[in-house]
């Protein structure tokens, strides 16, 4: 595709996540569907407004992390349905960009800086800290949705901690040299990296941030795609949870701190096989034990 329509396709596509989310908002506030903050603040359409419209970055926000709009939506027919077509949306949007940034990357910048001036009145909160600029995450993350109405939800912070890759000790290395070489400790870490086997395999460690898990527990059973009945299911949200409820009542719900724990919340195995510190500190690399 040629780079102007490409341009062209995600401009249209952004407009229709937009107005996408309109619907949303509109169609619970047509409906007035119950809502619910997990901060304990009292929730209405203004503040599902702001999270489903949030695409922004904040100064000094890191690139990775998204802000959540942690709560809960009764809904209806008609929101489920509109929430659907937001997916939609945001999945085409992702779509594109992810074209754009596999043919034409030296546009990604541009395009981010562009299209917040396409619907000013979303980032008025910014004005006076710079311009807008888009925040590829938070634009296209998935609202949640339960396919079946339930009759509780459960909410719970999950601190994992950390993602773990194998890298090879010429992964290593390849890495370290785009690091600035006549620094004392990438030097360091390069004759370290050279006195292991070259056929060690090593793991690099992502720390990740705190994440909040619903925990639902149908009404009735639902059959998977496998052909088996779960009375339960597990996800994790960031963005208000929408529930299908034919009498828009809210279910039992737990309410947990509205901010993570400081120490992660999950078991250390008892098998763990790295080690605790870090073997090429640069990297966020450690060996196996």
């Amino acid at each position: 595709m040629p780079e102007y329509q490409l341009m062209a396709r995600i401009e249209a596509a952004f407009d229709t996540q937009i107005s996408a989310a309109d619907q949303v908002i509109t169609a619970v506030r047509e409906e007035n569907s119950p809502l619910w903050r997990l901060d304990g603040v009292s929730a209405d359409s203004e503040w599902l407004s702001q999270a489903l419209q949030d695409v922004w970055y904040q100064d000094g926000q890191d690139g990775r992390v998204t802000r959540p709009y942690l709560g809960v939506v009764a809904a209806g027919p008609t929101v489920i349905e509109r929430v659907a077509a937001l997916n939609v949306a945001k999945e085409q949007l992702a779509e594109l960009f992810a074209e754009l940034r596999d043919k034409y990357p030296d546009q990604l910048a541009e395009l981010k800086a562009i299209l917040p001036f396409r619907h000013p009145g979303l980032n008025q909160h910014l004005r006076g800290d710079g311009l807008a600029r888009l925040h590829l995450k938070q634009c296209w993350r998935r609202v949640p949705v339960a396919e079946a109405p339930v009759a509780r939800v459960r909410f719970a912070w999950y601190s994992s901690g950390r993602s773990i890759q194998r890298v090879s000790v010429a992964e290593c290395e390849a890495l370290l040299m785009k690091l600035d070489t006549e620094a004392e400790h990438v030097r360091l870490q390069l004759k370290l990296l050279a006195g292991l086997p070259s056929d060690e395999i090593l793991a690099r460690i992502q720390p990740q941030a705190p994440l909040m898990r619903a925990n639902l527990f149908y009404r009735e059973p639902v059959m998977r795609e496998d052909g088996e009945l779960r009375t339960r299911r597990a996800l994790n949200v960031s963005l208000p949870l929408f529930l299908p409820h034919d009498d828009l009542r809210l279910p039992a719900l737990n309410q947990p701190s509205p901010t993570p724990p400081t120490e992660r919340t999950r078991a250390r195995r008892g098998d763990v096989r790295i080690e605790d510190t870090p073997f090429l500190k640069s990297l966020r690399v450690h060996r196996y034990r």
